[in-house]
């Protein structure tokens, strides 16, 4: 997974969590799972639940 370590507006160290959250979130709500986590700031939630996944994507394609 191709996730940021840090938020990309408070400069937060986020990244360590995203793992977590991708676990918990299968339970349960994205919010809670956040309140949970600890990330109180919403532009660090922002980058939680705003994420897309482009590399499997991408590595379909061969290089030119």
């Amino acid at each position: 997974m191709e996730f940021p370590v840090r938020c990309f507006t408070c400069g937060s160290v986020i990244g360590h969590l995203y793992e977590q959250y991708q676990a918990s979130v299968k339970d349960k709500k994205p919010d809670v799972v956040l309140d949970d986590l600890g990330v109180s700031r919403y532009c660090c939630r922002r980058m939680f639940l705003t994420h897309v996944d482009v590399v499997p994507s991408i590595l379909k394609y061969p290089r030119l």
